[in-house]
């Protein structure tokens, strides 16, 4: 398996198409009759036709030889999304191929005309159903250039790539952290101030001014809302907060705090059994916290 696949002739098949059976038992005939008859005409015109369909064939196979193919990024996706798989079709010769069909699982995912020194490019969605690494399906690649008497079709192609998925995204789930919590600046730490930060577990002798009260509302656990003044909340996202739960129920509420900590522009670190990743934020740490927990118990 390689990102970058070329066409050969050992790689390419071809046949007679049901209009090209047609055509061939016509042209039977047509011999038949000019013979029967010692017509010239109708031996030119057998003949020619006759011709036109041995051409085919080299333009039929050729609108495939030597045909680049090659594996384009995929970007990261949650489960129950769709992944997109892009492919790069090149034409490093001076012909132009027309009718160029990408095919997977006998189904037609686009065609496309490709001049020539040019390329093309071709999407593949492919449902992402569980997290992990979902790997770029085998296609195949057909043409019924130039008169459609022949169908040409190549070997399933396997190109290397595959496309990260994240855990599936739990609804809203208040944050839950613990009292390493806190504010952090550059001049040291200090709590207080008007801006929200997040959530944490109610205690005894909170004020109910800062309770969470939609959250009550909907029958979720008792908040407490945090606020800070030009601080960022440091907050660590903990495994071991979410007890009780199973492993891919963890993992989307895991993700659903990445996600909301990075909306909310906190300091945020991650913690699971056998890794810790230590405190930051931007789009960068978000893709890493979510591709630790996307492999998280997975084999390599």
């Amino acid at each position: 398996m390689s990102d970058t696949v070329i066409l050969g002739r050992r790689q390419l098949f071809m046949l007679p198409t049901r209009f090209g059976l047609l055509f061939a038992a016509l042209l039977v005939v047509q011999l038949l009759a000019a013979i029967n008859y010692a017509n010239g005409l109708a031996y030119a015109l057998t003949f020619l036709l006759g011709s036109l369909a041995v051409v085919s064939m080299l333009y039929t196979h050729r609108n495939l030889f030597r045909l680049r193919l090659a594996a384009g990024t995929c970007a990261p996706v949650f489960a129950g999304e769709t992944a997109l798989f892009r492919i790069h079709l090149t034409n490093d010769s001076d012909t132009p191929r027309f009718g160029v069909s990408v095919m997977h699982d006998k189904k037609e995912i686009a065609r496309v005309d490709i001049p020539a020194r040019g390329s093309a490019d071709v999407n593949l969605g492919m449902p992402a159903v569980k997290r992990g690494l979902l790997t770029m399906p085998a296609i195949t690649l057909t043409t019924r250039f130039p008169l459609g008497l022949l169908y040409s079709w190549s070997r399933r192609v396997a190109l290397e790539q595959s496309c990260l998925v994240y855990p599936r995204i739990a609804g809203p789930t208040p944050l839950r952290t613990r009292v390493e919590t806190s504010l952090e600046s550059a001049m040291g730490i200090r709590a207080g101030g008007d801006d929200y930060i997040g959530t944490r577990e109610f205690q005894p002798g909170d004020s109910p001014r800062h309770v969470d009260w939609k959250a009550v509302a909907r029958g979720e656990p008792w908040h407490i809302k945090q606020f800070g003044g030009g601080y960022q909340a440091t907050v660590w996202l903990d495994w071991d907060m979410l007890e009780g739960l199973d492993t891919e129920t963890r993992l989307s509420v895991l993700a659903r705090w990445v996600i909301d900590a990075e909306r909310d522009a906190m300091f945020y670190g991650l913690r699971l059994p056998d890794q810790t990743l230590s405190p930051s934020n931007g789009e960068a740490h978000q893709h890493e916290c979510l591709k630790r927990l996307a492999l998280f118990g997975l084999k390599p």
